[in-house]
C-alpha cells in the first residue's frame, strides 16, 4: 500500500474508477453482445481492454499461491501469473457477459480510503430481476488503485482459486497446478473450483 495520505496515490479513487471501467465496459458488451456471447476470444480481450491496465495480477498470484510462490522458480512464477490471469478474466467474462450498463448499480463506498485498501461493492440486475452483488477489492499503488480480486454473489475468486490451488500444490507441487490451469485455458472451460453460488431457495 502507498504510505500517507490518498492523494498520494495517482488517477481516480476506487469507486470513481471501478464505476468507469464497469460502465465502459458493459456499455462495449451492450454494443455487440452477439459477437462476445460467440467468440470468447473477443470476450478476453474485451475484459482485458478495460479492467488488465487496473488490475493486480501480480498482487493477486502472491497471495493465491501463498507459501509456495516463495519455493517457485522465476519462470513457474511467471508461467503462473500468466496462467491464473487468463482462467480468472475468463471466469470474469463468463460471469459478466449477461450484464448489461444500465442495469449497474453502485452502492455507497464504506471504509477509510487512507488505510491504503477499499472494497467497491456494485451490483447488477439480470434479465431475470435478480440482483447480483459483485464486490472489487482494491489496494493503493504508486501506479494508482488497482484491483486485486473479484467476488460475485459471494463466490471470491482469490479465495477459492488460493483454497483450490494451495491443496494441491502441498501433495502435487506447484508445477502440477501451472500445468492444470495451462490445460484448462487451451481448452477454454472454466475452472471448476470457481463454483457458482447457490440459487436462495424460498421457504
Amino acid at each position: 500500500a502507498v504510505a500517507g495520505t490518498t492523494a498520494a496515490v495517482p488517477g481516480p479513487a476506487p469507486q470513481e474508477l471501478i464505476q468507469r471501467v464497469s460502465q465502459d465496459l458493459l456499455r462495449d458488451l451492450d454494443a455487440n453482445r452477439a459477437a462476445y456471447t460467440q467468440d470468447k476470444q473477443k470476450l478476453r480481450g474485451l475484459v482485458d481492454k478495460y479492467l488488465l491496465p487496473h488490475f493486480d495480477i501480480d498482487f493477486a498470484a502472491r497471495l493465491v499461491l501463498g507459501k509456495h510462490w516463495r519455493t517457485a522458480t522465476p519462470d513457474q512464477r511467471k508461467r503462473f501469473i500468466d496462467a491464473f490471469y487468463q482462467s480468472m478474466m475468463r471466469n470474469y467474462g463468463d460471469a459478466v457477459v449477461e450484464f448489461r450498463a444500465d442495469r449497474l448499480k453502485i452502492l455507497p463506498f464504506r471504509g477509510d480510503l487512507s488505510s491504503g485498501s477499499a472494497t467497491v461493492r456494485t451490483e447488477v440486475t439480470r434479465d431475470s430481476g435478480t440482483a447480483v452483488p459483485v464486490n472489487y477489492s482494491m489496494r493503493a499503488t504508486p501506479q494508482g488503485w488497482k484491483a486485486w480480486d473479484v467476488t460475485i454473489e459471494g463466490i471470491s475468486y482469490v479465495k477459492n482459486y488460493r483454497t483450490d490451488f494451495g491443496a494441491q500444490a502441498d501433495k502435487e507441487g506447484i508445477e502440477a497446478v501451472i500445468r492444470r490451469l495451462e490445460t484448462q485455458n487451451a481448452s477454454g472451460k472454466p475452472d471448476p473450483g470457481l463454483k457458482p453460488a447457490a440459487s436462495p431457495t424460498k421457504p
